[in-house]
């Protein structure tokens, strides 16, 4: 049976950071973002409240790190992985003020190039 696909496309920050996780959390990750562009939704992915719709964080835990990959699906025809990074606040579950700051910066320039 063939799947319809969509395309796991990157933003060139949220990849370098991304290139820097434990090879097995980078597996476990690309195995949610395919989940995604086969049109649902992995387990360990919940949508980002604030964000609007479409914009979703996939959150692992790895050994006693937890690691967090922010993606969008209504940006274009792919998926746009808007942002990578490892989580050390102290603030328990809650994404960093700063963090959320830095992905509606990179959503905004997003949706402008791609006009």
């Amino acid at each position: 049976m063939r799947r319809d696909t969509r395309t796991v496309s990157w933003v060139k920050a949220a990849r370098k950071e991304f290139e820097k996780f434990p090879q097995r959390a980078r597996i476990d990750l690309e195995t949610a973002l395919t989940v995604a562009a086969e049109g649902r939704r992995a387990d360990i992915a919940k949508p980002m409240k604030g964000l609007g719709a479409g914009v979703f964080e996939i959150a692992l835990r790895y050994r006693t790190d937890a690691y967090r990959v922010v993606y969008a699906v209504r940006i274009d025809a792919d998926i746009w992985v808007i942002h990578a990074f490892q989580k050390k606040s102290p603030t328990g579950i809650k994404t960093p003020k700063q963090e959320i700051d830095l992905i509606r910066q990179r959503l905004r320039r997003l949706q402008e190039e791609l006009r």
